[in-house]
């Protein structure tokens, strides 16, 4: 009787088995992830950076004004605006002036001038994030200046602007999802100016930047 019993559960459960399919699924335990906001990978920014401008100058000929070289250096403010399509590429804009500097332009009475030198550029800007929070970055594009400087005989000369192709490469360093701090170089413009008041000069004008941009 009792094998009769077993024997009897034995057939239930397999038939219950057969209905259901045979298979008996494990239940896999469901994993709840905590929301991340995804990172911002666009918008618009604006900044600011304090630097170094050089200003180069090389004649073509001596003239009775000056030597036929000028290296001038000097303090520059610097603001830039730009849009970040992506983790790659932006657009940038920046403009710089240059703090008076009193530098020996060469005069032949051996005194000097004060120069100042006012810059803007348009640019492509090409990105590369090396880490999530530290990009290195190229600036192409086209730069303009104008350089300004006293003569101390009397009077003042100022060049017309001198524009043409403008680059630059840097680095920034995101330390908030909105701030970062940057450092880069450009050469603003180096080009050849063949007016009367440069007398057939070479000029080119580089800076250093140090600054801060903030992303909306």
């Amino acid at each position: 009787m009792k094998k009769f019993n077993l024997s009897l559960v034995a057939i239930l459960a397999m038939s219950t088995f057969a209905i259901a399919g045979g298979d008996i699924a494990p239940v896999e335990p469901v994993v709840e992830t905590p929301y991340m906001e995804p990172a911002k990978v666009g918008g618009f920014y604006i900044g600011a950076a304090y630097g170094w401008n050089n200003l180069s100058m090389d004649h073509d000929a001596d003239t009775a004004l000056t030597t036929t070289s000028v290296d001038a250096d000097f303090g520059a403010f610097m603001i830039d605006a730009g849009y970040k399509f992506n983790p790659y590429i932006a657009v940038e804009g920046r403009y710089s002036f240059g703090i008076s500097s009193s530098n020996d332009l060469g005069w032949t009475n051996g005194l000097s001038s004060d120069v100042t030198v006012d810059s803007w550029g348009l640019y492509v800007k090409p990105m590369y994030p090396v880490t999530d929070a530290i990009n290195i970055y190229a600036l192409l594009g086209y730069g303009s200046t104008s350089a300004d400087y006293d003569n101390p005989a009397g009077g003042t000369f100022t060049s017309d602007d001198i524009d043409g192709f403008s680059w630059g490469i840097g680095a920034d360093y995101a330390f908030t999802d909105n701030w970062a701090v940057f450092i880069d170089y450009s050469s603003i413009v180096d080009d050849e100016d063949t007016r009367v008041n440069l007398y057939g000069t070479n000029v080119s004008v580089d800076n250093i930047n140090f600054g801060v941009n903030y992303t909306f």
